[in-house]
């Protein structure tokens, strides 16, 4: 699974209000290599499997500090 899969799950089991969060934040960020990524990202969630949350919550330390 790639990390953007993996991502993509952690982003699901985030609340109402840290996805406003998010939002903001991507809106803020915005760029053609941003939005690329979130076209991967969309593909991906389709026709990729999903890890559990229990590991998503394991690896988003070492995701975030890279």
């Amino acid at each position: 699974m790639t990390k953007l899969a993996q991502i993509q799950e952690a982003i699901r089991q985030l609340g109402p209000q840290e996805l406003q969060e998010l939002r903001r934040w991507l809106l803020e960020e915005e760029s053609p290599e941003l939005l690329a990524a979130v076209d991967e990202g969309l593909r991906s969630l389709v026709e990729e499997p999903t890890i559990p949350l229990d590991e998503v919550r394991r690896k988003i330390k070492e995701w975030t500090t890279k």
